[in-house]
């Protein structure tokens, strides 16, 4: 590595340099902390960071879409004059794009926050570490257990799903299973630009909270698990506009709730295999699955599942894996 540079203005005082990574661009950590005043001077985007968001946006991915409105964000503060913005580094080649996942584009922002004397901004533990074991001064912001989302305000204890799409107004499904009606819960219809900031609400939040992931981030469609709520976002052109759909168990159930005949509990817990649980959306499946799992862990037997998206709520005793993230020959 070369000399160390420091920045100055124009009366010639040190002005504070700051280089983000891609985990707090994506997750809107930046905007934040300008806006609560904890961070003034210059914030210099690394042009690996911009071409790893533009290919993420460009396989449909809701992690890249984040980005860039992050870093619109950024800019529209540099010209309201809180912060200056400005691009560094050198592109990265196309081969470090798509090894970004091994650490490549990291170590990229990593090694010119070093030589331009900046501090480094990451939600990455394992970027804050490996950055401070090189000298380098780091801001790293932790994942927080909460951040309450404007989608949550939506639910209430009789909504068991909100559907968001654009143009159209704002519905939530109310009862109980097989027993529901959609009713409207806004009087306007939602906008493109409100629908993407609610995305990118949920995509910050699955990032950042400790009881979330994202499950899955396709071209055009984003699956999402945070807390209680599953989360699905589509997006063209997988579908003709944006759409976010988020699930919430009303109640959760014992499998002696069901009150089901003592022949067919003798069977469960006798000589059960291959159980179908079948039913049209909305009439209770992943629920009733949630309690035969529990069912047989309080029988004392090992609980193992399976699952595409990873969205059922289970005790921790029992070990949820995720279909997606899995080849076939591992979990068979």
């Amino acid at each position: 590595m070369g000399a160390r540079k420091v920045c100055y203005n124009h009366v010639g005082g040190v002005v504070p340099v700051y280089v983000p990574d891609t985990s707090a661009i994506i997750e809107g950590i930046i905007s934040k902390l300008v806006k609560e005043g904890k961070i003034r001077g210059k914030i210099v985007i690394h042009r690996a960071v911009l071409a790893e968001l533009e290919h993420q946006a460009n396989i449909g991915k809701a992690t890249g879409f984040a980005g860039l409105a992050e870093v619109r964000r950024l800019r529209e503060l540099a010209r309201q004059g809180l912060i200056e913005v400005e691009l560094g580094g050198e592109r990265p080649k196309a081969f470090e794009i798509k090894t970004a996942h091994l650490g490549s584009i990291d170590a990229l922002i990593r090694d010119y926050a070093y030589e331009i004397g900046a501090t480094l901004i990451t939600g990455d533990r394992v970027q804050a570490l490996v950055a401070e074991a090189m000298g380098i001064n780091v801001i790293y912001i932790p994942p927080k257990r909460e951040i309450k989302l404007s989608i949550e305000d939506m639910f209430d204890d009789n909504t068991m799903s909100i559907h968001l799409k654009e143009g159209v107004k704002p519905l939530a499904k109310k009862g109980r299973p097989g027993e529901w009606k959609l009713v409207p819960i806004g009087d306007k219809p939602l906008s493109r630009k409100e629908i993407e900031e609610i995305a990118r609400e949920i995509i910050e939040a699955a990032k950042r909270r400790a009881d979330g992931f994202i499950e899955s981030d396709r071209s055009g469609s984003t699956i999402v698990q945070l807390g209680l709520y599953r989360i699905v976002i589509t997006r063209p052109p997988f579908s003709d506009g944006w759409e976010i759909t988020a699930v919430k168990p009303l109640r959760k159930l014992r499998l002696e709730d069901y009150k089901l005949p003592a022949k067919v509990l003798r069977r469960l817990e006798e000589r059960a295999e291959g159980i179908l649980i079948a039913g049209a959306p909305g009439m209770g499946k992943t629920t009733f699955a949630q309690a035969l799992a529990e069912y047989y862990a309080r029988k004392g037997k090992i609980v193992k599942t399976i699952e595409s998206p990873r969205d059922m709520v289970l005790p921790s005793e029992i070990t949820q894996y995720s279909k997606t993230y899995a080849e076939s020959g591992e979990l068979h």
